[in-house]
């Protein structure tokens, strides 16, 4: 059995005119009563027409979409509910392919958050031996011919959030440490300037990567270290993104209830949000140079699995003492800062997993927790996420819960005591050596149980776009807030 890679996603262009013989699509703002767009005519909208913001009408055999007072985010919610209208419409036989009409006026940012829900608001992933359904293929977007670009590289920055999604939602019989290497390998054929190297267990073995050989040692499928470099520009900062690959976790000998297990297909999210971005990254040509690294392993077990109590030497040489196997994420992450600080000097050091359910608990399903070291870094990231659509809520380093992370017998210790999400990224902090360092938490808005915006159940890709457009803050070519 083979997991679909990539899925495809509905083609969105931009052109002047309308097509003869295909249905037009007209948006409506919202008001009382509701005020309609381009070649609506002159008269009154139906009144089924609302122009709420993600409400779609068919009247009379055309399409309205709403787009509420016009705001960035309305147009996102727009065309991701337009979208799984229409491919509502086109199951039971009716067009795949709509012209949609746009004010000429359409601010870039606007044009791009349209494109970014249309692209993905139909996302599906299913692996089925069934006929797939009939979906809508493409929407031409009739407006400015200047807003081609920002259409473009709405374009780019969907493919990352559906490749990120599908890495995540591949089942775990597929999915191990050597599949997601070679699906990174896969993503990044054809795109020129973007190189990956894929480090086995017996390179992990070499390097003293202790904390990824512990993790993956229960498995009968070992682990990997993925490394993709973007060079950029020569003399442009070196931006390294480090993303959690645990392609399945049992929590070890630590091991997880029952319920709520299957999900831990998408525990390898922050990793699959680092390959997406560097894929990016490399299609938009940033002047940044940025190295992506994916430390895989599979948390499992056996009589081979790491221990509660245990003692391992990371990267590096510094020591953990291992108190709960479930808190694995950590472990493969911090040999890889440690190994990003000692060997790629990077400028900045960005990490991004599904680390604690305590993060969950505190911000929620819809909101990352970001921790920094850094101010301006912290602002970045910060104002990335509102470019791309997506909410961060800066948390706290504590100095006074700082020392809780040493052991009496190691180094460090794995889980300190304390509110979980904090001393989490603490224990992170001490293999950063001092360079700017953020640490993004998305276990709680990686995966989605419900439809919202442009986000449908499962793996959502959140991060994804966060991280382009934070590399984007440095190279230039980033984008207006899409809300």
């Amino acid at each position: 059995m083979r997991a679909p890679l990539p899925t495809p996603l509905v083609a969105v262009e931009v052109a002047t005119t309308l097509r003869r013989g295909v249905p037009a699509v007209l948006v409506a703002f919202a008001g009382d009563p509701a005020r309609p767009g381009p070649g609506a005519g002159e008269g009154p909208l139906p009144d089924e027409v609302t122009g709420k913001a993600g409400t779609t009408s068919k009247v009379a055999g055309t399409w309205y979409a709403g787009v509420g007072d016009g705001e960035v985010a309305d147009w996102r919610k727009a065309g991701a509910a337009l979208v799984r209208a229409l491919h509502g419409d086109a199951e039971h036989g009716g067009p795949t392919s709509y012209d949609v009409r746009l004010p000429r006026d359409l601010p870039p940012a606007a044009a791009e958050a349209f494109t970014l829900g249309a692209a993905l608001g139909g996302y599906r992933y299913k692996i089925t031996g069934a006929e797939e359904p009939k979906r809508v293929k493409s929407l031409r977007l009739v407006t400015a011919p200047e807003l081609a670009d920002a259409v473009r590289r709405a374009g780019t920055l969907a493919a990352a959030t559906a490749l990120s999604r599908d890495l995540a939602n591949a089942p775990s019989n597929v999915k191990d440490p050597a599949w997601l290497a070679s699906a990174a390998v896969r993503a990044a054929q054809g795109v020129p300037g973007l190189r990956v190297e894929v480090r086995d267990e017996r390179w992990l073995a070499a390097h003293d990567f202790g904390g990824v050989l512990a993790v993956g040692g229960g498995s009968s499928r070992p682990p990997r270290l993925v490394e993709l470099t973007w060079e950029g520009e020569a003399n442009a900062p070196h931006l390294v993104l480090v993303g959690k690959g645990i392609t399945f976790d049992t929590g070890g000998i630590s091991i997880k209830p029952a319920d709520g297990m299957h999900l831990m297909r998408t525990d390898m999210s922050g990793g699959a949000a680092v390959v997406s971005a560097l894929v990016a990254i490399a299609r938009l040509g940033l002047p940044i140079r940025v190295t992506g690294l994916v430390p895989a392993a599979e948390n499992h077990v056996s009589g081979s699995a790491y221990r509660p109590g245990d003692v391992i030497k990371h990267y590096g040489g510094k020591t953990t003492e291992v108190t709960n196997t479930d808190a694995e994420g950590r472990l493969v992450l911090a040999d890889a800062l440690a190994y990003a600080v000692d060997t790629l000097k990077p400028d900045h050091l960005v990490d991004v997993a599904t680390l604690t359910g305590a993060m969950k608990v505190t911000l929620g399903l819809r909101t990352g927790g970001l921790f920094a070291t850094d101010d301006d870094l912290a602002r970045r990231v910060a104002e990335a996420g509102r470019a791309a659509g997506e909410q961060w809520w800066r948390m706290p380093l504590p100095e006074d819960l700082a020392e809780d992370v040493r052991s009496d017998i190691a180094d460090v210790r794995q889980c300190p005591p304390g509110p979980g999400g904090i001393t989490a990224a603490l224990f992170l902090k001490e293999f950063t050596g001092g360079v700017p360092w953020a640490h993004l938490d998305i276990a709680g808005p990686a995966r989605a149980d419900k439809t919202y915006d442009e986000v449908v159940p499962g793996a959502t890709g959140f991060a994804a776009r966060t991280l382009v457009e934070l590399a984007a803050s440095w190279g230039g070519g980033g984008a207006d807030t899409i809300g």
